[in-house]
Formats: C-alpha cells, sequence, structure tokens
C-alpha cells in the first residue's frame, strides 16, 4: 500500500511521536480492562470463599479500583492522541491537495469531472482518515498484544501458550486473510461504485434543468436509484458476510474461553489444590476484554484494498508546486506574440491547436472565428496563462503568460458567456472590479454601461440584493455588469469569450456597441461564432482544425476570400 506512495506514508515519519504515542496509550488501556477483569474474577471469587479478613483482599480491591479508573482514563487519552494526530494529517493533506490542484485548476477540470473532485475531498480523504483509525492503529495493538499473550500464557504452561498462539493466531491472521480473499474485491468494488456515483450524480445535478426541460425528470430518478440499488446491494453481501465471520470469530472466542476453563482447572484445582482456584475466575475473565482488540482485525484487513485505492488515487495527481517567483510588473504598452503555438491535452492523440503565429499591437482589436470545436476557446485559457502550450509560447512584452500566475488579472480582463453574479448587493458585485471603488464610481461605471437608470429604478439601488448566480437580470444586463467590473479593473487587454450568445439580434447589437464604445483605446481580443460586427474590428483570424484557415482585415478578406465574403452572407441569412 504505501510502497510508492508520496502522500500518506511522510506523516508516519513526521508525527512518529505522536503515532508511538497512541499506540502505546492504546495498548495500556487494553491492559487495564484485561487487569480490571482479572483482578474483579479473583476478587469475586475470593470474597466468596469462605469469610476472612479484609485485609486478605485488600489488593484485589486496589488494584481493580486502579484498572477501573485507568481504563477509561488510558482509553480517553489514546482517543484525544490518536484524534488528534489524524486529524492533523489530514488538515495537512486537505492543505497539500489544494496546493496541488490550485495552480491547475483550469487543466484539472479540462482533465476531471467535477464528481472526482468531490470523491477526493469527500470519500478519499474520509478513507485515510480511517486508514490510521480503524486500521494501522488497531493492527499494531492487536499484533502486539497477541505476543504479549503467547509470551505470558507460555510463562504458565508450554501447553497453554501453543494453544494461545494456535486460537488467537486465528483470529489475528487467519481470519483476516480469509475476510481479505473473501470480501476485498467487494470493498473495491464498492469504492469504485462510489466514485462513479459522485460522477455522476454531480453531472447529473448540473445538467438537472436538461432533465427536466426535456420531461425525462422520471428517468433521472430511475437511473440514480438503480445506482444505489446496485451500490445496496454490494453492501448487503458484505454485512452479510460480516455476520457469519463475527459469528465465527465469537466461536473461536468460546473455545479459547473453554480452553483456558479447562487449563486453569487442571493448573490451579487439581495440582494446587482449593486455595488456587480463585485464580480460574481471574484467568477466565481476563479473556473476554481481548475480543474487542482483536476482533476489529478481520474487518480492517478487508478494507484494506479500498484504502489503497484512495491512496493511488492520490499519488496520480499532480505534484506540489510551488509559487512562482514573482515577476516584476509589466508596464508600457502591451503586445501579445503567440509563436509556433501547439497545445494538446495530456493522454490525448488529438492536437487542438497547430504552430499558431500571431501579433496583437496594443490597442488592436482583433476577431478569433470558428466553428464548434476549432480551438477557440482553449487558444483563450493559453492567452489568460490558464493552461500551458505543449509546444511554443503565448506571450505578452517576452514574458510568458502561464507563469504570471494570478498577475495575469492585472493584465487581462474575460467576459465569457455566463457572467456569474454573486449572491450580495450589487455593489459588492461591481466592486470585484475594484474594491476600493466609491458609490460615485460605481453610478459613472454604470452609465457608462447604460444600467444607471434600470439600477436606480430597483427598491435599494446599489443596495439591492442580487439573485443566486444573477437570475433576476437577463442575460444581457448580466453582461453589463461584467463590463462595469472590466472598466472599474481598468485592464489593458480584454478577452470577450462569446459573450453574446443566445442573445437576441437586437439585443446582441446593443451589446457589441456598449462592448467596443467603452474599450476604445484597449486590445481586444474578440473570439464569436460568426461575422455579426466584425467589420469594425483591425483584424479577423478564422481557425478551424485548430490552424489559422484565414486572417487579414475586414476589408482585405472581402476583397480578395471568396470564402469570408460566402461566410457572411451565410451568416446574414442570405
Amino acid at each position: 500500500m504505501f510502497k510508492n506512495d508520496t502522500w500518506v506514508k511522510p506523516y508516519l515519519k513526521q508525527y512518529k511521536r505522536s503515532l508511538i504515542l497512541a499506540i502505546f496509550l492504546g495498548i495500556i488501556a487494553v491492559a487495564c480492562e484485561v487487569g480490571l477483569m482479572f483482578n474483579s474474577g479473583y476478587l469475586i471469587s475470593k470474597s466468596a470463599s469462605l469469610p476472612i479478613n479484609i485485609l486478605l483482599v485488600y489488593v484485589p480491591i486496589v488494584l481493580t479500583r486502579t484498572f477501573g479508573i485507568g481504563r477509561p482514563v488510558f482509553r480517553y487519552l489514546e482517543r484525544l492522541v490518536s484524534h488528534n494526530w489524524v486529524l492533523k494529517m489530514t488538515s495537512n493533506l486537505r492543505r497539500r491537495l489544494y496546493v496541488a490542484l490550485e495552480p491547475q485548476a483550469v487543466f484539472f477540470n479540462q482533465k476531471y469531472r467535477t464528481g472526482d473532485v468531490l470523491g477526493l475531498l469527500s470519500e478519499d480523504i474520509n478513507h485515510i482518515q480511517n486508514l490510521y483509525l480503524r486500521v494501522i492503529f488497531p493492527t499494531i495493538i492487536g499484533w502486539t498484544l497477541y505476543v504479549v499473550v503467547v509470551i505470558l500464557t507460555g510463562f504458565f504452561s508450554i501447553f497453554f501458550g501453543l494453544s494461545m498462539l494456535v486460537l488467537f493466531g486465528f483470529v489475528v491472521f487467519a481470519i483476516p486473510m480469509w475476510s481479505v480473499a473473501a470480501n476485498g474485491a467487494r470493498h473495491a468494488k464498492a469504492k469504485v461504485m462510489r466514485n462513479n456515483l459522485y460522477g455522476n450524480l454531480t453531472d447529473n445535478v448540473l445538467g438537472i434543468s436538461d432533465w427536466i426541460f426535456s420531461q425525462r425528470g422520471h428517468d433521472y430518478v430511475e437511473l440514480h436509484e438503480k445506482s444505489e440499488a446496485e451500490l445496496h446491494e454490494v453492501r448487503d453481501r458484505l454485512l452479510r458476510f460480516k455476520r457469519y465471520r463475527d459469528l465465527i470469530v465469537q466461536v473461536v472466542f468460546g473455545t479459547i474461553v473453554i480452553v483456558t476453563l479447562f487449563w486453569t482447572g487442571n493448573s490451579f484445582q487439581g495440582v494446587h489444590g482449593s486455595g488456587m482456584t480463585n485464580w480460574i475466575a481471574a484467568f477466565v475473565l481476563g479473556i473476554f476484554p481481548l475480543i474487542n482488540s482483536f476482533e476489529p482485525l478481520s474487518q480492517a484487513a478487508e478494507e484494506s484494498s479500498t484504502y489503497q485505492d484512495s491512496i493511488h488515487r492520490f499519488n496520480e495527481l499532480p505534484d506540489e508546486t510551488e509559487k512562482a517567483t514573482a515577476i516584476e510588473s509589466l508596464t508600457g504598452p502591451l503586445t501579445i506574440a503567440i509563436d509556433h503555438l501547439d497545445f494538446s491535452y495530456d493522454n490525448s492523440s488529438k492536437q487542438i491547436l497547430k504552430d499558431l503565429n500571431i501579433q496583437i499591437a496594443p490597442g488592436e482589436k482583433i476577431a478569433i472565428l470558428g466553428k464548434s470545436g476549432s480551438g477557440k476557446s482553449t487558444l483563450t485559457h493559453l492567452l489568460h496563462g490558464d493552461l500551458e502550450p505543449t509546444n511554443g509560447q503565448v506571450t505578452i512584452n517576452d514574458i510568458k503568460t502561464n507563469v504570471l500566475n494570478d498577475d495575469i488579472d492585472r493584465y487581462i480582463g474575460v467576459i465569457n458567456q455566463a457572467p456569474y453574479l454573486f449572491n450580495t448587493t450589487i455593489a459588492n458585485n461591481l466592486r470585484i472590479g475594484d474594491e476600493a471603488a466609491s458609490d460615485d464610481k460605481l453610478w459613472d461605471v454604470l452609465d457608462r454601461v447604460g444600467l444607471k437608470e434600470m439600477i436606480q429604478k430597483l427598491p435599494n439601488g446599489l443596495g439591492t440584493l442580487v439573485d443566486e448566480a444573477g437570475l433576476r437580470f437577463s442575460g444581457g444586463e448580466r453582461h453589463r455588469l461584467s463590463l462595469a467590473r472590466i472598466l472599474l479593473k481598468d485592464v489593458p487587454i480584454i478577452i470577450l469569450d462569446e459573450p453574446t450568445v443566445g442573445l437576441d439580434p437586437i439585443t446582441e447589437q446593443g451589446l457589441i456597441n456598449t462592448f467596443f464604445n467603452q474599450l476604445e483605446g484597449k486590445t481586444v481580443i474578440w473570439v464569436t461564432h460568426h461575422l455579426q460586427g466584425v467589420d469594425s474590428m483591425d483584424k479577423v483570424i478564422f481557425i478551424e482544425d485548430g490552424q489559422i484557415e484565414m486572417q487579414g482585415t475586414p476589408t482585405e478578406l472581402n476583397q480578395t476570400n471568396q470564402r469570408f465574403r460566402e461566410l457572411k452572407a451565410i451568416d446574414a441569412g442570405f
């Protein structure tokens, strides 16, 4: 499990003192339980004899009280130390998980589903926590007690020691191995099914509106119930096996008690005389607390495959990366250069972009066109530094965009297809662009994007609460609010990633006019799928199958490129 692990195993060494202390306290707690039952058995048996002086049972009385107090105290301390150890470990694990994924968030979402992330955060980290609490701690304590019990019983009698060696060995080793063989695959299957359920359920919840609009809500419920039923069937098999296994464990412990009773009866009564019979109850009762220490070993062993899968999933994640050294602030006019750019996603033979070469001068307005799947959206991620090129580079004033990290937002603003509005006031939503913006500045920018009059008519003006995701506003209004944020941020480069999709022609044209009027003097990269409004651009670039099919000014393309004229005619509905 830990052979090639770099995520979980290091914490065994980092917190080894706490780990050793937790195991030691666990062993002492079990020793107190055994001691309590042992002394109680002797005390009850001794006190039931012919009335004698209380001083003859004073020592077992004191020991019984000592072990009675020590058992909960040491058990509490063991739980306190072990859970504190595990919580520190999982806290560091969550922090490391965030540090590993945050710099590659966009890429991670391209490669994995949202359900995979949820599975890592909840299911897998929970399993890692249980790995220590339900496997490592109980196993080490159980094995240690097994060795101690065999040695102690062998000290009294070789026959008794060998009997405990075989019988306890059956519980400590044989039954756990049988559990792994019989139930380990079921645990692994249940883990895979839960992971798939996370992914599928997340996909379906995110697309619930499509299920409803297509009037297939009942099919969605049936699909989920079917997956749940399959998982419950596997769990039922696990529980049935657990009941049979627990019955066998109890039978073995019953046998151990009988063997102990037989040995003590012969040793202390037949050989040493009636005065030693008080030890019979002591030894027999001392066996019972060991059941609680040895019984969990089988369950721990069969769940090991589940924990192994979780560790494997963590080790498949990208290595934890340090933040890049701060880049000196970019000054002066910003020139974007795309130089021999190639890009393909990991584990994919398909090349999304192939040998792109584009120069974007300061203040230039270009339109990037292409049908769905041509690579336009991938290009915007590369421009914004969210992805790293396979070959070539994207630079701003000779600095690669992917090394700018969070500083990229000081130079590039993005308005995408579905701008998000948070469930707070309009003012707070706007101040995402500039936290220090005054109300006068907010009203000014709202006036520039054509929303001042509408916002003034709302009950509380700038203090009006925005519904979650901004659903109280139309698509065009959300895009205008997004533009207002960009204007407050005052970045020199703006990427418009198909912001007019789904809008009616009148709203679309009005929004386009607002964009270009308010972004005058800034570098604008407009990614779109049709040609309405491209005549006002300085350059048009058409991408097909990841390559530049045509580029030039609208005037040049109109005069020299037949296909461009045909596309404009089709887009205009002629």
